[in-house]
């Protein structure tokens, strides 16, 4: 609580994450679900009620802070899969369980979400769906990071597919919102090294504000983050040690000074009339990630000066919800 009251006296606004998840490269666990009685944290009903509890009270020492933005599940809880076999149903129970005791701490004042990295998105058979993220908690949240399938390295740290990446994956996001009006927070985004050089850091960071400030519905833009890691300090991998607008000892860096440029240019979103139309069944997720036919033609069309939106299949043709988003023309990949 010390924290958060520490950060409003520096004029911040805070999201809180219960379960920390992953961070820097590292996952947390409750230490009680690691020894010799492991619980799996997304389908053991005590470690949900616990981690629940641990919502709920967080939400009711916190509720009434006016620079309090709300409560997150954890940050990117996806990535603890790989040692918590869990199905979607399984997630799904897990994320409206949480999300629901994370509201009745919180009360209505302040907003209630969750977040995954991209295998969400792009991974075939991936158990967190692009639907529990655009459907479940208050807003979307996105973590367009230019390594997720890739995508620096396929296409280079100048290319359309890494400028517009942010971007798309707001795109990507609302397309799979059942209300067209749901905002879309571009969470965490980055320069990581060696995918993105120093040289090019500053231009990246301009133009990811500025492509993804282009989308409507966008909340806002968060950058991962705000300091190198000291290199005093072992066992990060690589990249977490000069992913910072400042360096260590605080110092700027020209990423920063790029980033403060672009978020106080005047930003105008328009509308898109125009989507593509995404099919994506079951197990082929990876046709809209990097390198997938549908994420190719996209780029193909924004590189073209043209500004499509994202469109689902199954709702290409409900003309009330094309109205709604504003689209005239939908265009199905041939």
């Amino acid at each position: 609580m010390r924290l958060v009251d520490l950060a409003g006296e520096a004029g911040l606004d805070v999201l809180v994450d219960g379960v920390q998840g992953h961070l820097s490269s590292f996952d947390f666990y409750p230490e009680w679900t690691r020894s010799w009685h492991h619980r799996n944290v997304f389908t053991d009903p005590d470690a949900i009620e616990a981690q629940a509890e641990l919502l709920r009270t967080l939400g009711r020492a916190l509720a009434g802070r006016p620079h309090l933005l709300g409560l997150q599940l954890g940050n990117e809880l996806n990535n603890l899969v790989e040692h918590n076999p869990v199905t979607p149903a399984e997630v799904d129970h897990y994320l409206d369980t949480l999300l629901a005791a994370a509201r009745d701490g919180l009360g209505e004042r302040g907003m209630v979400t969750h977040s995954a990295y991209d295998a969400a998105w792009y991974g075939d058979d991936h158990p967190f769906t692009p639907e529990a993220s655009a459907r479940k908690g208050d807003l979307t949240t996105v973590h367009p990071w230019v390594f997720s399938g890739d995508c620096a390295r396929r296409y280079g740290p100048r290319s359309p597919q890494v400028r517009h990446l942010a971007e798309y994956g707001t795109e990507l996001a609302k397309a799979y919102a059942e209300d067209p009006a749901r905002p879309v927070w571009v969470q965490e985004t980055g320069a990581p090294e060696p995918h993105i050089p120093a040289a090019d850091a500053p231009e990246f960071a301009r133009a990811t504000v500025r492509n993804s400030a282009d989308c409507e519905g966008l909340w806002g833009v968060t950058w991962w983050c705000s300091h190198d890691v000291d290199r005093s300090l072992a066992d990060f991998p690589e990249l977490e040690y000069t992913l910072g607008l400042f360096d260590s000892a605080g110092r700027p860096k020209p990423i920063a000074e790029a980033l403060a440029e672009a978020i106080t240019e005047p930003h105008a979103p328009r509308p898109r009339d125009t989507a593509l139309v995404l099919d994506c069944t079951p197990g082929t997720r990876s046709v809209s990630g990097p390198g997938g036919e549908y994420f190719e033609e996209w780029m193909r069309w924004r590189t073209e000066g043209a500004r499509p939106a994202v469109v689902l299949a199954e709702r290409a043709e409900d003309e009330g919800y094309l109205a709604a988003r504003g689209i005239k023309e939908v265009v199905r990949l041939s």
